[in-house]
């Protein structure tokens, strides 16, 4: 099954951990990657290196701002899919995943870091492994949208940003 969960709101890391934990609960094998947090940015990675080890990667360089970071921040994202790659290879059963999260990819695709193709390799293997995948990130083009198997929209209602307020550990982050 391919899972998303996009939209403008927050929430969409948190459901995504959230499809993590109830998969661990049913004895699946699960690995967790990160495309635009870095190590140590973020309060999920602590308990997600916890809980999978070396199935868990933060291997994104931060929020992607200046087109002249474009070749580092490529070059994180191509690292990024090489490792979920080997989570899908199903040739490779030390290392492949019953379930692959592949966090933050949707933004990752919009801001041109990945590329469609690339993004439907990672399909294409999950299905002829039978891994489940779940993507997030802002930004679901149409495409994908229509090869997906479930899809959630998260729309921000309200946002304490919204009066200025700055983001809070354990909340935003």
């Amino acid at each position: 099954m391919i899972i998303v969960y996009t939209g403008t709101g927050k929430g969409k890391t948190s459901a995504s951990v959230g499809q993590c934990l109830r998969a661990l609960g049913q004895g699946m094998r699960v690995a967790f990657c990160q495309f635009m947090k870095r190590d140590g940015q973020a309060g999920e990675q602590a308990m997600l290196k916890e809980l999978l080890g070396p199935d868990f990667l933060a291997g994104g360089l931060g929020f992607f701002r200046n087109k002249s970071d474009y070749p580092a921040h490529r070059a994180a994202a191509l690292k990024v899919l090489d490792w979920a790659g080997k989570r899908l290879d199903p040739e490779d059963q030390a290392n492949r995943a019953d379930m692959l999260v592949l966090d933050e990819i949707l933004y990752a695709l919009g801001a041109g870091l990945i590329k469609r193709e690339e993004v439907e390799r990672l399909i294409t293997l999950a299905e002829a492994g039978r891994t489940h995948l779940v993507l997030s990130g802002r930004g679901l083009p149409d495409w994908l949208q229509a090869r997906v198997d479930l899809a959630t929209r998260m729309d921000s209602l309200k946002h304490p940003h919204e009066s200025g307020e700055k983001p809070r550990p354990g909340i935003e982050f």
